[in-house]
This record gives C-alpha cells, sequence and structure tokens, in this order.
C-alpha cells in the first residue's frame, strides 16, 4: 500500500495490518463522513475518506471498487482490467441490488484470486463499501436469509482462503460499529479501524490548506492556525471548511468572540442533538455553604489548570434529596473551572443498535475536545444496568457495558472528568461508582436550622432585588420549615417577588404570608430515605454536617426534631 511516513495512526496500523499479510479486510468505523487531509503527488487538498483511500493507500492497485445502496457497483479505477474479466458484460445487470452485487463482486474476487494461483496474471484489487451497516445491518427483527447471506460473502472476503491469498483488500466504512452485522464485526480475520475527530494538528494543517480560498474569513489567523485549530477541537473538518465558506461568503472574518458559540454549534449540530454544552457564569461562590465540598473542588480545579493530574479525580457523583441542587453544582463547577461541560442528553433509541451508535458518536467527541467535565443527569436511570430486563432486548446490559468501559479507560485521566448526577445513587450499578471511575463522592442536603433556612431565603430574594431584614428572623423562626432544599427556597423566593409585584406587599409579609402556607414538595419519608443514601455515599465524612451523619441513624428522625 506504499510508505506510511507521515500518514495519520489509524492508517499506519492499517497498512502494518495488509502489508504483514495479518489481515485484507479492514473495518473502517468513527469519524468516516467527514472531510480530511489528502496527501498525494499532486500535492495536498480536502477530500472525502474514500478520496484518502484512493489516492494515499490504494495508488499501486489495479483495480478498485466501491460499492452503496444508492450507486450499487462503480469502478474508481482500473476499468480496462474490469472488462477483460468474461463475465464483465453480463455481470453489469447485477451492480445494484445488494445481493446480487456482492455476489458479482465475490464472483470478480475468485477470477483474480484463480488466476494468481495459475501463475498466469496477479491483479491487486481494492473494494470499498460505504455505508456497509445498510448493506449488512445488526439483524434485530430485519433479519432475513438475504441479510444472512450478505453478511457471509462479506465475511468470506476476509475467510476464503482462495480470496485471501491473493492481493485482495476490503474495506467496510460504517459509522458505528454497533450498526453493522455482528457476524461480519466479530470476525477474528477482520482488522477494526476506528478514525478519531480531528486532533488540533489535523485542523492546523487543514486551515494552512483551507485558508488561501478563504482569505477574508480566515485574515486574523492567517498566522496562527494552531490557536483557533485548539479553541475548535471537537469539532469536524466537515463543519469548520462548511463555516470557513459561508464566512468568506459573507465577506465576514472569523474573530475570537465567534470561536465558543461556532464550536457550540459545530459540535452539538455534529453530534445530532445527543449533547450540550452547559455555558455558566456562575462560580462556586454562588452556592450557599458546602464549604468543605467547595474546597475540595476548587482544589482539584487548581491541579487541572497546572496539568498535576496524577491526583485529579476521574469523576464525581453529586447526590442528595431532590431539589437540593445537584444540576446548579454543575452549573457552577462549569463557570469556575472554564473547562466546557457537556451534557449527555437522551441517547436512547428505539431502532436496534442505534442507542449504541449515538454512545459511539458521543466518546469519539469526548476523545477530540481535550479536556472536558462529562454530565450526566438522572444516572440512576441514564447508565443502564449490568443485568438487562426482559423488555428492553439486552439494549441496558450494552449500554453499561460501553459507559464502563469508557468511564474506566486509564489514558482519560486528565482529559475527561465525568460528573454523575442522582437523587437514587444507590440505584447506580456498583462498578460504575467505583474508585477508578467515580473517585469523589459530594452529598447534598437541605438546611439543618430555621436560621439557615431564614439565610438561603434572603439570599434567593436579594438576588431578585427584595431586601429582608436580617432582625426579623425571630417573628419567623417557628414557621421556617425544617430540612428546605434550594429548590424549594427558590420557589418560595419566586413567590415573595411575585406578591411584592402584585399585591403590593412588603418582601417581608409576603415571607410570613407564604411561609404560613408552605407544604414541602418532598414527603417526609422520601425525604429521610434520599438523606441516608446520601450521607451513605458520601467519599469523606467532612462532606457531611455532624447533624446529619447523626441524625440519618435515627430511626426517629425527623419526627422527633425540627431539624
Amino acid at each position: 500500500m506504499g510508505q506510511t511516513a507521515g500518514l495519520p495512526k489509524w492508517a499506519r496500523d492499517l497498512v502494518e495490518s495488509y502489508e504483514s499479510n495479518a489481515a485484507s479486510q479492514f473495518i473502517v468505523s468513527g469519524n468516516v463522513n467527514d472531510r480530511m487531509v489528502v496527501s498525494a503527488s499532486s500535492g495536498k487538498r480536502i477530500g472525502s475518506l474514500t478520496d484518502f483511500l484512493l489516492d494515499v493507500l490504494l495508488p499501486r492497485f489495479g483495480v478498485v471498487l466501491s460499492y452503496d445502496l444508492g450507486n450499487g457497483i462503480r469502478v474508481e479505477k482500473g476499468g480496462e482490467t474490469l472488462a477483460k474479466w468474461p463475465n464483465f458484460m453480463e455481470s453489469q445487470k447485477t451492480w445494484k441490488e445488494p445481493r446480487p452485487a456482492v455476489e458479482t463482486l465475490t464472483r470478480f474476487f475468485r477470477y483474480c484470486g484463480n488466476l494468481a494461483s495459475l501463475g498466469r496474471e496477479s491483479i491487486q484489487v481494492a473494494c470499498i463499501v460505504n455505508s456497509a451497516d445498510l448493506l449488512a445491518p445488526t439483524a434485530g427483527s430485519a433479519a432475513s436469509h438475504d441479510l444472512g447471506a450478505v453478511a457471509l460473502l462479506l465475511r468470506d472476503w476476509a475467510n476464503d482462503s482462495l480470496l485471501a491469498g491473493h492481493a485482495l483488500a476490503t474495506f467496510l466504512v460504517t459509522e458505528n460499529l454497533a450498526d453493522l452485522h455482528p457476524m461480519i464485526v466479530n470476525n477474528p480475520r477482520a482488522f477494526h479501524v476506528r478514525i478519531a475527530l480531528p486532533s488540533p494538528a489535523d485542523l492546523a494543517e487543514a486551515f494552512t490548506i483551507l485558508g488561501p480560498s478563504c482569505p477574508t474569513a480566515f485574515e486574523k489567523y492567517a498566522g496562527n492556525p494552531d490557536g483557533v485549530a485548539q479553541q475548535l477541537a471537537g469539532t469536524t473538518l466537515g463543519a469548520v471548511e462548511s463555516m470557513l465558506k459561508t464566512k468568506q461568503h459573507r465577506k465576514e472574518p472569523i474573530v475570537s468572540d465567534d470561536l465558543v458559540r461556532l464550536k457550540k454549534q459545530l459540535v452539538e449540530k455534529d453530534c445530532s442533538r445527543l449533547i450540550e454544552f452547559i455555558e455558566s457564569t456562575r462560580t462556586l461562590d454562588d452556592l450557599y455553604g458546602m464549604e468543605a465540598a467547595k474546597a475540595w473542588l476548587r482544589q482539584d480545579v487548581a491541579l487541572w489548570r497546572s496539568n498535576d493530574v496524577a491526583a485529579l479525580p476521574k469523576g464525581y457523583l453529586i447526590c442528595g434529596p431532590v431539589g437540593t441542587g445537584k444540576t446548579f453544582l454543575v452549573e457552577c463547577l462549569a463557570g469556575e473551572a472554564g473547562v466546557p461541560i457537556v451534557k449527555m442528553k437522551n441517547f436512547r433509541d428505539k431502532w436496534v443498535g442505534s442507542s449504541e451508535g449515538n454512545l459511539e458518536k458521543i466518546f469519539r467527541l469526548l476523545r477530540a475536545l481535550g479536556r472536558c467535565y462529562v454530565f450526566v443527569d438522572e444516572a440512576d436511570q441514564a447508565l443502564g444496568r449490568r443485568e438487562s430486563g426482559t423488555g428492553d432486548s439486552g439494549l441496558s446490559g450494552r449500554i453499561y457495558s460501553m459507559i464502563a468501559e469508557e468511564m474506566g479507560d486509564s489514558t482519560s485521566r486528565g482529559r475527561v472528568v465525568w460528573i454523575l448526577a442522582s437523587s437514587r445513587p444507590d440505584l447506580i450499578e456498583v462498578d460504575l461508582k467505583r474508585p477508578g471511575r467515580i473517585d469523589v463522592k459530594i452529598p447534598l442536603f437541605p438546611t439543618v436550622t430555621a436560621r439557615e433556612g431564614f439565610e438561603l431565603i434572603r439570599m434567593l430574594c436579594r438576588k431578585r432585588g427584595l431586601e429582608i431584614d436580617d432582625s426579623r428572623f425571630s417573628q419567623l423562626e417557628a414557621s421556617i420549615p425544617s430540612l428546605l432544599t434550594p429548590g424549594a427556597a427558590e420557589t418560595l423566593a419566586m413567590k415573595i417577588y411575585r406578591s411584592t409585584r402584585t399585591e403590593a406587599r412588603e418582601p417581608f409579609d409576603a415571607l410570613a404570608r407564604h411561609l404560613a402556607a408552605y407544604q414541602s414538595p418532598v414527603p417526609k419519608d422520601v425525604m429521610r430515605f434520599q438523606i441516608q443514601l446520601a450521607v451513605n455515599e458520601t467519599s469523606d465524612a467532612d462532606f457531611v454536617p455532624p447533624f446529619f451523619r447523626a441524625a440519618a441513624t435515627d430511626p426517629s428522625w425527623p419526627d422527633n426534631s425540627r431539624a
């Protein structure tokens, strides 16, 4: 296939496997639909994966064919050689439909293999099957004899001694391995190649190629492609190319203020709304109380900024009763750290293999971003279970396995920090919470005393421009609810503000009125249970206020205390 100098790692691995006769079939997955730098004898340009294979890896092959469901069989190179095949004219009737087309390709490969075994002629043949997952998808409910036959033939391209014994190289291209038939994916004779999202170095090289054709768009960064490449890490090259051309058409230069917004838009679009970036102007100073946890988090942020990642946790578990501000803490951490926080949205899909494919796409992004937090809200529901239920065809177990493997990747320490949030941490699999995946578990609690509840309400009212005098505390102490969560206090503050605007009440009078009518949004037994879970989960006793350390083990609490 040629020299490997200057090739990306996935291409070097592929060439080595072919040249050593270790494999002749390559399952290429990952960022396969993106644009990439194609370095050929004529120079460098931006092209597709097929362009890269043809111009960089396969220039010495005599015949190169391609197939996809839309175009059927196409001759990319070597049409004159193919025309010498005795069945060439007749075979053209079967170049479109999946099974006949794969059978035709197989017959041609066998013809070339027979020529080589007879010592008559050796033809180097390559075949690129684009969107192979549409040709041989995961069986699921769509299993059929034709699907099985196609999968067997594709597998034979790697297993049949006649086919594998001559100069044949086949490429099965799919974005997600989970979408491809397991008979092909699990074939030990096939070599798996995963194309990652472009690195900052890849993007910088692409900018030097695209820059001359987009001079206005790129004028502010023409001398510093590395700088803009670092800021756009995690985007696809195709999205960046489209953005540059759009800016050039509008005669608008890219400016520094654009980059964060552009990256967010490009990444979220490429990930089909599977993720979102959390943007926050808050910091840990906006959190009420929690001094021990805030001190720990600030230390971790400082370690990350100084690249001292040996003591940095792989992940955090934020747990506590409903309404205690788990998502708010994550927003504050996002603003404090100045590092992207990627929130995983609903990646589950009803189609067989789609959920796993969505996860593969998310993981590719995380590996490319460089440094980021990954936030999984309601983690007890989102992360799956080791033992799948009877009604999900094993989906929950497969999701659990994929996430557990990704979270446990030892090479990601210092690059990706996972943040799981849940009011039911007992429902998260123990293996997902163990050290090496989740190292720090931070519990959140409601207020303990009436004074704490009063100060929390005052702080939230102050953010709305309302002042409640501290001296009025004694008049309200008896009516301030016990175990007040930030969520419940936020609702009270909103009602107080509403009363001052619609009823012209003074803030204190409005507070007194709404405290008299207050009902806890969380039943007492649920609150107690979730507090006990949070106490039991914590990784450091200093994170738990002394009251809750004792109270959570008291069977009569909270009925015996106003706390």
